[in-house]
């Protein structure tokens, strides 16, 4: 136990209904915020993954003091410090949605997380889908294809997952839980099953939250299925897709939105079959959200 008055160092491992759960060096603390750590609307305040300093209360609670310098942010679901994403999706029941898929994608990159993984699971139930995540892998993203029912492929991410503070993110019922039970069963995470009528998962997992596992953390988040990047300047946007980069500064004109403009050489990279046309369909998706959305907030 520290002396009075003395900080403690710690992570947050979990926020829920105002209360901050610190993991500090002992054990771990129940924590309330300083008010000026509260969420505004241009902060993001205090979430999962950060470092923080505490002080502790006479009933053994305590307070976030401090919040240290944040490594990385990924903004939706908002954790911190995390230093690889396995972006988990399904080869069937739901099906794989590729523009979901890329907005994930760029999302991670956006947050600048160190590692993107794309995991694709119930590969017992549609294995050919894996084919359509080729031009993913080309482009620099480890895809491992694993089956939380089988356990196949469940060692290969086991290695991938040691050492690191991972994320799983992606949509509901894909088997983020499914995944992590299998990889760990004393995890004992809830699981459901996806809705025959709508086709989606049911939100079995209510909070982000990290779990101590092997040298680092698991982090098991809420599923969803839409995400806000309108947030993001429209010309930030083709920095975040790998394969545009060495196109960047070849265009005829800089700046250029790389969607109309003539002697474009992202247009003709993706006309040569270097750029996948999926990919490029979901910039353009993307670029008219952004652009529509601060056309709005300018009225």
């Amino acid at each position: 136990m520290a002396k009075a008055n003395e900080l403690q160092p710690g992570r947050v491992l979990k926020a829920y209904n105002s209360f901050f759960y610190v993991q500090t060096v002992d054990e771990l603390v129940t924590c309330k915020l300083r008010g000026k750590f509260r969420h505004t609307r241009r902060t993001m305040g205090v979430v999962p993954g950060d470092e923080v300093a505490i002080s502790r209360l006479d009933d053994g609670s305590g307070v976030v003091e401090q919040l240290l310098p944040r490594q990385t942010l990924l903004k939706r679901p908002a954790v911190a410090n995390i230093t690889q994403v396995v972006l988990t999706f399904a080869a069937a029941q739901p099906d794989l949605h590729p523009l979901l898929l890329n907005r994930f994608l760029v999302l991670a990159e956006w947050s600048g997380i160190p590692k993107i993984c794309i995991c694709l699971n119930k590969m017992d139930v549609r294995p050919e889908t894996a084919e359509a995540l080729q031009p993913y892998a080309a482009i620099g993203y480890p895809v491992l294809p694993v089956s939380a029912h089988t356990g196949t492929g469940i060692d290969a991410l086991r290695e991938r997952l040691a050492g690191e503070t991972t994320v799983f993110a992606g949509p509901s019922g894909v088997g983020k839980s499914s995944l992590l039970n299998a990889l760990s069963p004393e995890l004992a995470l809830q699981t459901g099953h996806v809705s025959a009528k709508i086709k989606r998962g049911r939100h079995t997992t209510r909070v982000a939250k990290l779990i101590p596992w092997q040298g680092g953390y698991l982090v098991d988040t809420p599923g969803f299925s839409a995400m806000e990047l309108t947030s993001m300047e429209p010309q930030e946007l083709p920095g975040y897709f790998p394969e545009f980069r060495q196109y960047l500064d070849q265009c005829r004109f800089q700046p250029c939105s790389h969607s109309h403009e003539p002697d474009c050489a992202i247009k003709q990279a993706v006309a040569d079959g270097a750029i996948a046309r999926e990919r490029y369909d979901a910039y353009l998706n993307m670029l008219e959200e952004i652009e529509t959305a601060r056309k709005k907030a300018f009225k």
